[in-house]
């Protein structure tokens, strides 16, 4: 068994900077420190998963390290819908202020919204109670600094050193930290992007747009049908509106997820669909005849509107199709990539001065409202992006390049070296190019396929991108075959 580890170089892969695993049994674990947040599975045995006392353990490190030594703090606290939002909330608020740490509430919340929160209300941190598209079992907390931006790997390393040393100092009874309720910040997030410059609010109005809209049963049930009121969509369609967290289908955004959108799409006759995550943080879109839009096109579309207003660089992650690359150098830009993680882009935008960046996931960035993935700024931008172009989705799409991803995912055999996996698919490809900087990245001539292990789940993802649907596929099944014989052959090797 190994023990917590912290490292920038984990098993030999040459990782995202803040790339933290509890490896209790190996790969196959339920409690996930990583570059998003401490994430895992409700209930069993502490340590092990997102149990009380661990809850309180990180929560208590994190309050900890914000204090800094000082008496006072104010931090912003946020939940999306999940079934075990309410307990995770009580025990993170109850331990911020036994520190002596105020609490600000906002109770169902976004992701944006929370990191928004943390600079409009002037405070030192932020943590929203999220496993982003992760099923129902899962949840997290995903921590702010000041900006409310995700913390750095340097604070992320202080945080778990001072949670395995339980190094707290809890308040004395008259300097508790208040709780209090904090409402009205998902309409100063929505009014924040009404007043941006790039939306078009009067344009969306005019074009008289029908939506249907999957909220997943969480906080995109609140949020969506008010900015899209706010932005003057009259017709709006909701799907899994009860904020209950039994999501009605897996979460993730991916089109076989997306079945009863696009099917309601076409029985309404609508424009377009909606679809985000329950953290409200992805975004996605289902053109009028049912067929997808593409999670990867959501910020290729979005950039080609921003860049054609403002001229500057674009970035996303290794693992985002290269079509922001060609819209990008088509305005005149530069396009770089990062590696993935909203951490490790946000990084990458500040130092190239980006005007619009995000992941192929679906993430927005929008510097000049903040930074942080945002549906929400996406929506607007998207449909103002839509309502002047005078096209329908559909068409809006046809006018960017094609290219096609395959995304999979393999859970690794337990006892197989998620290095020695690498160093034998990096041998096998050894006339190719290849990137280290986040897992292990080929290219082939005009196609590429990225091998990484996840930042939320106790896997390997397998992306590979080509023109042409059955070669991405294809790249991705030969890439798993080879995965599979190395795994085979290790276990041979062990007997």
């Amino acid at each position: 068994m190994l023990g917590i580890a912290y490292s920038s170089d984990l098993g030999g892969i040459n990782c995202p900077r803040f790339f933290i695993f509890a490896f209790r049994k190996l790969l196959y674990m339920s409690l996930i420190k990583s570059i998003s947040g401490i994430r895992g599975t409700i209930g069993g045995q502490t340590g092990d998963n997102l149990t009380p006392p661990d809850i309180v353990k990180f929560t208590a490190a994190y309050g900890t390290w914000l204090l800094n030594g000082r008496k006072k703090a104010k931090v912003v606290v946020g939940r999306d819908g999940r079934m075990s939002g309410t307990m995770v909330k009580q025990l993170v608020n109850a331990t911020l202020s036994g520190l002596g740490i105020e609490v600000l509430d906002l109770d169902l919340s976004t992701t944006p919204t929370v990191e928004m929160a943390v600079t409009s209300l002037q405070c030192d941190g932020g943590i929203i109670l999220t496993a982003s598209h992760n099923p129902k079992e899962w949840n997290a907390l995903k921590l702010l600094n000041h900006k409310g931006e995700f913390i750095s790997a340097a604070d992320g390393a202080r945080i778990l050193e001072i949670a395995a040393q339980e190094d707290f100092v809890f308040a004395e009874v008259e300097a508790l930290g208040e709780i209090i309720r904090q409402d009205g910040m998902t309409e100063s997030h929505i009014e924040k992007i009404l007043q941006h410059p790039w939306v078009n609010q009067q344009a969306i109005a005019e074009a008289g747009f029908k939506v249907v809209v999957d909220a997943v049963n969480s906080t995109g049930a609140i949020a969506l049908p008010l900015l899209l009121k706010a932005l003057g969509v009259e017709n709006i369609i909701l799907l899994n509106e009860e904020v209950n967290g039994k999501f009605a289908h897996n979460p993730e955004p991916l089109p076989e997820n997306l079945t009863q959108l696009s099917n309601e799409v076409v029985r309404q006759k609508a424009h377009l669909g909606i679809a985000v995550d329950p953290d409200v943080d992805r975004l996605c879109f289902v053109c009028e005849d049912g067929s997808m839009f593409g999670e990867e096109y959501t910020l290729v579309a979005v950039a080609d509107y921003v860049l054609g207003l403002k001229k500057g660089n674009t970035v996303s992650n290794l693992s985002s199709t290269r079509a922001l690359k060609d819209i990008t150098e088509k305005h005149g830009g530069q396009y770089y990539a990062s590696a993935v993680g909203e951490v490790n882009v946000v990084e990458k935008m500040k130092a190239v001065n980006a005007v619009i960046g995000g992941e192929g996931n679906g993430g927005i960035i929008v510097p000049d409202l903040h930074y942080g993935r945002d549906a929400m700024i996406g929506v607007a931008l998207f449909l103002s992006h839509l309502a002047l172009s005078k096209k329908s989705i559909k068409q809006l799409r046809s006018t960017y390049p094609d290219y096609f991803m395959s995304k999979n995912k393999i859970v690794l055999d337990q006892g197989v070296s998620v290095q020695d996996v690498f160093s034998k698919i990096e041998d096998k490809y050894k006339n190719h190019p290849v990137n280290r900087e986040d897992g292990l990245k080929i290219e082939f001539d005009n196609d590429w396929v990225h091998l990484r292990t996840s930042n939320t789940e106790p896997i390997i993802r397998i992306y590979a991108e080509s023109n042409f649907e059955t070669t991405a596929e294809n790249i991705a099944k030969k890439l798993m075959k080879d995965i599979n014989e190395v795994m085979h052959q290790t276990k041979k090797e062990l007997i």
